[in-house]
């Protein structure tokens, strides 16, 4: 892997997983303990910022893949990058809609029992972490 391409097919996950790890394990649990942040009041935010997020994420993963076609990612690169595009869309499309409901619910006033739906969020977003640094780690070794 050589040029500006490789770099830009090893940079654009390497961020992806720094946004997932601060954004998913870090910022959203933590809200949710600052004073004063109630469940609907964190639920609105979570909304805002998880829409800029994976936002951000397609625009990574589309430099993801057209950086992977100036190199030679391998089969194991291109298995990765797929499954990140079915990872992603899974969130974006199918997931968030369904926490998306509940939210605008409870936001509006909506008592609900408390609801496990976000783990599977979490599962892929796992998941996708995992993808991201075994890709990363792809992409790294052709640098060698």
């Amino acid at each position: 892997m050589h040029g500006s391409g490789g770099a830009l097919g090893v940079a654009a996950p390497l961020v992806w997983l720094g946004m997932v790890l601060a954004i998913s394990f870090l910022e959203t649990p933590l809200k949710f303990q600052a004073p004063g942040i109630s469940i609907p009041l964190g639920l609105g935010i979570g909304r805002l910022v998880f829409r800029a997020l994976n936002a951000v994420e397609v625009v990574l993963l589309v430099l993801t893949s057209v950086g992977m076609f100036t190199s030679s990612p391998g089969t194991t690169g291109w298995v990765l990058v797929a499954v990140l595009w079915v990872v992603l869309g899974v969130q974006v499309v199918v997931v968030r809609r369904w926490l998306d409901r509940r939210t605008t619910r409870v936001i509006a006033g909506e008592d609900l029992p408390r609801s496990r739906q976000h783990l599977v969020y979490v599962a892929l977003e796992v998941g996708k972490a995992g993808v991201l640094v075994a890709l990363a780690a792809v992409l790294l070794s052709q640098f060698s």
